[in-house]
């Protein structure tokens, strides 16, 4: 059988079970990749020859995975992040494009001159990683709660080159530091619990729950944030935090009843409010 009809095989699996058609198409194109070990314009001028030897069980797997909706980063093994590729697993949550409006403020906003910055609840470590490879000259600090997900950020750490500047350290929030940090980023966990329900298996039956639900209201996580970044920021510092669908204004109220200032509010391709930029404003 022909690489692109074996291809085009597991593309209707996938619709099958329930994709849509052109997510099965990008699906099961990435699957073949990642087992062929190839880049798009090999797989495009090689597809109408015979698949290599070993090639049909293997994508049968992947693509069996994927009918269960195991997402795809998982299968590979990794998702790209501002350019570069992250090793994922179970223990943390894959990174999405959303983050990306993180590291693009903290470079518009970050001082010269050596900043120091830390990232709470760093999964995978691609804000501090990426900040650190971004900003050569910054001492980062990188946090979470979960060992595991920390073995994975110090992977991706030595697979970037940053080792040496990003400190990992595992603690609650950033508790083990002292530190008057030039900016704090976070993506914390903020879905509320209620929605587990609703949420896509993709998400809800892989990532790690701990990373994604911040209590009943989703704000649990945040409004302790808010409380206790000021120990770890300088006076004229910025937190630039993320959260969720339809939570703008609780977490505006939540952060001005700890004494922030909004400084700016970061929007996605939608129009949908996802990230907020905080000063302190009093205190």
């Amino acid at each position: 059988m022909k690489l692109h009809e074996q291809i085009a095989d597991g593309r209707r699996r996938l619709v099958a079970a329930g994709f849509a058609a052109d997510a099965a198409a990008i699906d099961a194109d990435v699957l073949a990749r990642h087992v062929l070990g190839w880049d798009m314009a090999r797989l495009l001028a090689h597809n109408r020859e015979p698949a290599p030897d070993g090639f049909g069980p293997r994508f049968e797997a992947a693509i069996a995975r994927r009918v269960l909706r195991e997402p795809v980063a998982l299968i590979v093994g990794t998702r790209e992040f501002w350019g570069r590729e992250f090793a994922v697993t179970t223990a943390t949550l894959v990174p999405r494009p959303e983050t990306e409006f993180i590291v693009e403020e903290a470079l518009r906003i970050l001082p010269p001159g050596s900043p120091a910055i830390v990232d709470i609840g760093t999964g995978t470590g691609c804000l501090a990683i990426t900040l650190a490879a971004e900003r050569p000259d910054a001492h980062v600090f990188a946090t979470d709660i979960s060992h595991e997900a920390l073995l994975v950020a110090v992977a991706n750490a030595r697979t970037h080159g940053v080792a040496h500047r990003v400190h990992l350290i595992r603690c609650d929030l950033a508790e083990a530091l002292r530190i008057q940090a030039d900016l704090i980023v976070s993506n914390p966990p903020y879905v509320p619990e209620w929605t587990a329900g609703a949420l896509a298996p993709d998400v809800v039956n892989y990532e790690p729950a701990t990373a994604l639900f911040g209590g009943a209201d989703g704000l649990q996580v945040l409004a302790r944030l808010f409380a206790r970044v000021p120990a770890w920021l300088a006076p004229d510092g910025a937190f630039i935090v993320e959260f969720g669908y339809g939570q703008e204004e609780s977490v505006c109220q939540a952060a001005e009843r700890e004494g922030w200032t909004v400084r700016r509010m970061l929007h996605d391709l939608q129009g949908i409010a996802r990230t907020v930029v905080l000063g302190r404003s009093r205190g």
